[in-house]
């Protein structure tokens, strides 16, 4: 018969800090790489549909390798091959930032990629008539109306980011994750410290994916 006495003063105690310092560690890491595959996803979209065939070419190669190869590659790739090449020492926080925004930036790029594309034709042949510039239509007619279409899949993949950062264990990033593999090194206690840390992801990505489809729910009904 399982007998297991469970120790839920592990967590709760005089953990329950250094646990919640490796949370904080997590979402500051979540919102900062959003930010930046927003920005590189917005590039990567912008070379696919570039008139230019050279750079659409590095548009497609680019997004294609990102998206086809694993994550946790990519993150150690990062990591240990990086400063192989270049002589340069990088830390592993900044591994782990580089790595989840070039793979989320690639994912990105088909969600404004989509957004862009669905912009009606007729608004951008309306600025040409009332004589903006090619920069002008897309800044001003074009991008605000992708964006507001985009809004609900990039939430969705800020819900992926709070996810993909435990693989920042991996390359010893003091993350939520990592912090409970030392603490269960220490207690060896991975079943209250690892069922913690799920729950704690739960009740962070479960209402926010919940409110996520509210919301594109919402968009579709108008």
């Amino acid at each position: 018969m399982f007998k297991y006495q469970f120790r839920w003063d592990i967590v709760l105690g005089e953990n329950f800090d250094f646990l919640m310092s490796g949370l904080q560690m997590t979402l500051i890491v979540s919102a900062i790489t959003l930010v930046l595959a927003m920005i590189a996803g917005l590039i990567i979209a912008l070379l696919d549909m570039s008139r230019f065939p050279p750079a659409r070419w590095v548009g497609l190669t680019f997004g294609e390798l990102i998206r086809n190869t694993p994550i946790l590659v990519q993150l150690l790739w990062v990591y240990y091959v990086l400063p192989i090449v270049f002589g340069v020492r990088i830390e592993s926080l900044t591994a782990l930032i580089i790595g989840l925004s070039l793979y989320q930036g690639a994912f990105i790029s088909e969600v404004y990629r989509s957004g862009i594309q669905s912009v009606p034709r007729g608004h951008s042949e309306a600025a040409q008539v009332l004589g903006l510039s090619p920069l002008q239509n897309f800044t001003r007619i074009v991008l605000p109306q992708a964006i507001r279409m985009t809004l609900p899949p990039l939430a969705s993949n800020f819900v992926q980011l709070i996810k993909y950062s435990s693989l920042g264990a991996v390359i010893s990033v003091s993350e939520i994750t990592r912090r409970g593999m030392e603490l269960s090194s220490s207690t060896f206690r991975p079943l209250e410290i690892f069922s913690f840390i799920a729950v704690v992801y739960f009740v962070i990505c479960w209402p926010l994916a919940m409110g996520i489809r509210l919301w594109e729910a919402k968009l579709r009904n108008r």
